[in-house]
């Protein structure tokens, strides 16, 4: 029973690697997408700023998919509720997934300037949106997700669409928006140069500015926001299902582990530490520096909301007593070992690829040999 005790932790801390990965990575390009119009003024410097992440992006898109594995594989009852209950949220994300790739491989396959407007457009679109739903997920699941289940454990969504775009989950989604903008536009000051790098520039102070602030609004907010507590539930290397548990929803509840474990503060200090150092790099025209920074910045925030919410994973605000932890959604002990088995391997290689890929790749664009080049973006 401690070695299940220890894998379900593990799996917890994964599961936070892979999100904050995510947002770092798929982040940043998301941010270029984003940015795409306003720091581009003509055809020449948008197929600038599209070939600076033109080698990466495609690869970045593993975090996505390692994210969602790890969920699949190891919180099967989280990736079930959730897909099933926010079923037009998934499709909502699924569809700007879809089309995010089609700008980048079709928009400059015809010379035409209405058909490359639209997909910039396009482009600006699929890396808003995504964004802001990742945040608005995050500020979802600190407020509680109104679902409960049967007797049989069939999950029941009751809420609706409209309702996940309640006013604090907007916040945690311009949050998330904001620290992608800015990855983008430290990423551009380093690959893009010319005139791109100056507005770059511009647009990343801009968008640590927006991060400080509405992260700083959004803790003030948590604190005034009602938080779920574990109250009884079988030990957490025993067998559990959610109908076996009790929880309430007390007032506070979300900073009660940061009251019990001071030293937990240093997760959001993290966060600021990023944004704030960020800024100073991004004003100092130090790229690489402002990019660990946010990357920092982005490991800050996730853990805060982590911290916050332990060991609830997605808490029902109908139900309280039903909402999934860390010890009720987990797989089996045999899949937590084969899962960390392949994680073992897979993990550090996608690591070690994506560092080598910006390696080699590394340096500006080129803006005149991309004009002869067919197989530029």
């Amino acid at each position: 029973m401690e070695l299940y005790f220890g894998l379900k932790v593990l799996w917890w801390l994964v599961l936070g690697v892979l999100l904050m990965g995510l947002a770092i990575m798929v982040g940043m390009d998301m941010g270029v997408g984003t940015l795409l119009r306003f720091v581009g003024r003509d055809d020449n410097e948008r197929r600038v700023c599209l070939n600076a992440i033109g080698p990466h992006w495609d690869g970045n898109q593993v975090w996505f998919i390692l994210g969602g594995g790890a969920i699949f594989a190891a919180f099967p009852l989280i990736y079930a509720t959730a897909f099933s209950g926010l079923y037009v949220v998934m499709l909502l994300l699924l569809w700007t997934m879809i089309v995010r790739p089609l700008g980048f491989e079709y928009r400059s396959k015809l010379p035409s300037a209405t058909w490359r407007n639209a997909w910039d457009w396009a482009l600006l679109v699929s890396g808003a949106v995504p964004m802001i739903i990742y945040g608005a997920a995050m500020g979802n699941m600190l407020q509680g997700v109104p679902f409960h289940f049967d007797w049989d454990m069939r999950s029941y969504y009751t809420g609706s669409f409209v309702s996940l775009l309640n006013p604090f989950a907007v916040l945690c989604g311009l949050l998330s928006l904001s620290l992608s903008i800015y990855m983008g536009g430290v990423m551009l000051m380093g690959r893009a140069g010319g005139a791109v790098a100056p507005r770059a520039r511009k647009a990343a102070m801009g968008a640590a500015i927006a991060a400080i602030v509405l992260f700083t609004l959004g803790g003030i907010w948590v604190s005034f926001l009602p938080g779920f507590v574990l109250e009884h539930a079988p030990a957490p290397g025993l067998p559990q299902n959610p109908l076996q548990q009790q929880a309430s929803v007390v007032a506070g509840g979300l900073l009660a582990n940061y009251r019990s474990q001071p030293l937990l503060w240093a997760v959001p200090a993290l966060g600021y530490a990023g944004m704030l150092l960020g800024l100073l790099a991004v004003r100092g025209r130090r790229s690489t520096l402002a990019w660990w920074l946010g990357a920092g910045a982005w490991i800050g925030v996730i853990g805060t909301v982590g911290a916050a919410l332990f060991p609830f994973l997605m808490p029902s605000s109908s139900e309280p007593s039903q909402s999934l932890t860390l010890w009720n959604s987990v797989s089996s002990q045999t899949t937590l070992l084969w899962a960390t088995g392949f994680a073992a391997v897979f993990v550090p290689l996608v690591v070690w690829y994506t560092s080598w890929a910006f390696w080699v790749m590394r340096g500006e664009v080129d803006a005149a040999a991309i004009q002869h080049d067919e197989h530029a973006y």
